[in-house]
């Protein structure tokens, strides 16, 4: 609102100009969604706290310190992530932009389907919240629509909004044609799911979220720059600088969310969050051009997603785990890591791999 208010008067006053550079607004979003974090936290942590009486329910199959340490604790601290993202992408992003309103739509959309997810489990004292099937119906909906504004806000040149870049090969993409619906569905519902899956420890999930959209913010500004994208020679995709701001308006709200979830956490984000934070990397990489990307950027939330399914898939087959427990973050803390040597060894993992996937920038 701020950029839709002021901006028309940088004709007349040039102090308002600066909300013409992406990286001026950027800061902004970045310091409102942390402000907002810091007040609001210890008031809605209060609030959920009265309002869920037990917390989170704490699985009897997993850690048993995990029965003792972190009983009681609340969770749909997601909200307080969602509300800071939304009212400092409000005031500062660009609200005529596609790219901007697609990303912020699923971020909702997977927001709310993780809270009613979270509510049920809450209410119930109970691991079994929204039926998995219908979860993952609506979250592929949501996805499919995204996929198909992206598409139409892309431009159609050669196919290009329906072709899959190929990291390290310069201009040079698969046209998918119609199979990239599908294909950006699985993109948006696969991270959204692997970021679930990857909180399980104090502070485990939201950095490396925080380390992936700064990123993904630095290439987002470059693919939605025409000079920075042809002398780096990655996809230009006008307009899609604006996902930017919102990815500042992430980076804020996790910082101040982590000021609480940092170990012993006071506050879990639950599924609220971690459906919403996954789903805004995931449309971001669909929207940038940059989904195989996402994969290396993000690869710590794959290992953790592709550890249940070896664990799940060689019980069915065979009758033995893999590992002692899965996401395999429990794997490392039944063999007798403490929970901080986990949660910072995959920190540096997630910072390892962010330079890699940066790296294919260049290497091209």
């Amino acid at each position: 609102m701020l950029y839709e208010w002021l901006e028309p008067l940088s004709e007349d006053y040039q102090i308002f100009n600066l909300l013409n550079y992406i990286t001026f607004r950027v800061g902004g979003a970045v310091m409102t969604a942390l402000l907002v974090a810091f007040v609001l936290g210890p008031r809605m942590i209060d609030w959920l706290r009265q309002k869920q009486g037990k917390g989170q329910p704490i699985r009897e199959d997993g850690p048993q310190s995990h029965i003792i340490e972190k009983a009681g604790t609340p969770t749909m601290g997601g909200l307080l992530i969602l509300l800071s993202v939304v009212i400092s992408t409000l005031l500062w992003g660009d609200l005529s932009s596609p790219f901007l309103w697609t990303v912020f739509m699923v971020t909702v959309g997977f927001g709310l389907i993780g809270f009613y997810d979270d509510f049920l489990k809450v209410s119930r004292q109970s691991h079994k919240g929204f039926p998995g099937k219908i979860r993952l119906l609506l979250e592929f909906l949501i996805a499919a629509l995204a996929v198909w504004i992206l598409m139409g806000a892309i431009p159609a040149e050669d196919s290009f909004n329906t072709g899959l870049a190929i990291p390290l090969l310069k201009d040079f993409w698969i046209n998918l044609g119609l199979f990239f619906i599908p294909f950006g569905c699985l993109v948006i519902v696969g991270s959204a799911n692997a970021v679930n899956l990857t909180d399980g420890l104090d502070g485990l999930a939201i950095v490396p979220v925080m380390i992936a959209c700064s990123a993904f913010a630095f290439i987002a500004y470059l693919v939605g720059n025409a000079v920075f994208s042809g002398y780096l020679g990655v996809p230009f995709v006008p307009g899609s600088g604006e996902v930017t701001i919102f990815l500042g308006a992430i980076i804020g709200a996790s910082l101040g969310f982590l000021w609480y979830n940092a170990p012993p956490a006071m506050i879990f984000m639950g599924d609220t969050g971690s459906l919403a934070l996954g789903g805004a990397l995931g449309t971001t990489a669909v929207a940038t051009k940059h989904e195989i990307v996402l994969a290396i950027i993000g690869g710590l939330f794959v290992l953790e997603a592709v550890s249940v399914i070896v664990q799940v898939v060689s019980f069915k087959l065979t009758g033995k785990r893999v590992f002692r427990m899965a996401p395999i973050h429990h794997h490392f803390e039944q063999k007798g890591w403490q929970e901080p040597t986990i949660v910072i060894r995959f920190w540096i993992i997630a910072i390892i791999l962010a330079l890699i996937g940066l790296a294919t920038l260049k290497l091209r």
